[in-house]
């Protein structure tokens, strides 16, 4: 007698992830694919559309978060992986009444926006930077940021903004 494979009865999909984090503050629960990646879990399944998913592969920083308190590219985190974690996105960096993040102010004043797609993952890398090292000089937010890729004109603007953001932070706007 030999052995018939395997029928597929079309059951072969993961078993879902119940996982609970707190994202700008709020709680959240979700049902997640074991292999979803954050990004998709914040852009699709919570509506946060503000992190942007670029390369996918962790390499131009666009999709970056702040995650118990470290900067993370949010498509090389599991949803899984957050189960518990609080997060922040770009939509919690303003204050709730909108007035804008420092960080924000001074990209906005410095002309630091360009076409925007990877300024959250800039903005937030910077947010994590500063919270470690409130005096980065130009050389510290060059270093933090090289990990982010920007394709318009250049990185002077995004520079002089994490530095005026550095001083707004320390009160000596």
């Amino acid at each position: 007698m030999t052995s018939q494979p395997a029928q597929n009865d079309g059951d072969d999909c993961p078993a879902l992830e119940r996982v609970r984090l707190t994202v700008n503050g709020r709680l959240f629960e979700a049902d997640v694919e074991p292999r979803r990646h954050l990004g998709d879990l914040l852009r699709h399944d919570l509506k946060l559309t503000g992190t942007h998913i670029g390369c996918e592969h962790g390499i131009c920083g666009a999709c970056t978060v702040i995650v118990n308190g470290a900067p993370v590219r949010s498509c090389l985190m599991f949803a899984g992986q957050a189960h518990g974690a609080t997060i922040v996105t770009i939509e919690g960096l303003a204050a709730p009444d909108g007035t804008l993040h420092p960080i924000q102010q001074a990209f906005w004043d410095r002309h630091g926006l360009q076409c925007g797609f990877c300024t959250p993952g800039m903005m937030m890398t910077i947010k994590a930077v500063l919270a470690d090292i409130p005096d980065a000089d130009e050389a510290a937010i060059r270093d933090a940021i090289s990990g982010n890729l920007c394709r318009c004109t250049g990185y002077e603007t995004i520079v002089d903004a994490a530095l005026d953001a550095a001083r707004a932070l320390r009160g000596n706007v």
